[in-house]
């Protein structure tokens, strides 16, 4: 009993993680822009030496549920790149939404090297765009640094018109 129990935990725990990974809680308890803050703030506490800004609309509307994900776990690949690789003091994440979902995140690193392999996160960030019919450059910024651009589709009755 205490055996079955145990695996009932275990199962428990797996389905979780599985749920989290489909949609993180934050989306849906604090909305998209109060996550990006949160996420920004976890990753400048992991850094301890970084300042991730946020830049959102103020009255940010309501988004369709995949193009929250997307940008979410698109925002926290390119946080955790900065983090492992930038060695930069900030960074910034801006949000725009008007026909499309525009992100860009930048750091003031001294850039993504021209010879790089694309690892398993910067496939991903493209993979979620394309999943949404957008795109995702990573790109040397023309001030320096590194630049991830996304732009995702909106369905016409949720962009505005």
């Amino acid at each position: 009993m205490v055996e079955l129990r145990e695996e009932l935990r275990s199962a428990i725990a797996d389905i979780r993680c599985l749920v989290y990974d489909l949609r993180p809680p934050a989306l849906d308890d604090l909305g998209l822009a109060e996550a990006l803050r949160r996420l920004a703030e976890h990753y400048g506490s992991e850094a301890e030496r970084l300042r991730v800004t946020v830049e959102t609309p103020e009255d940010l509307p309501g988004l369709p549920a995949a193009a929250e994900v997307a940008v979410y776990r698109i925002t926290q690949e390119a946080l955790t790149n900065v983090v492992r690789h930038a060695r930069t003091k900030s960074c910034v994440v801006r949000l725009a939404v008007n026909e499309d979902v525009a992100l860009e995140i930048v750091d003031d690193s001294v850039g993504i090297p021209a010879e790089r392999g694309a690892g398993v996160g910067l496939s991903s960030m493209h993979e979620r765009a394309s999943e949404l019919g957008g795109s995702c450059v990573v790109e040397r910024a023309p001030e320096g640094g590194t630049r991830v651009l996304v732009c995702l589709p909106l369905p016409k009755e949720s962009s505005k018109e």
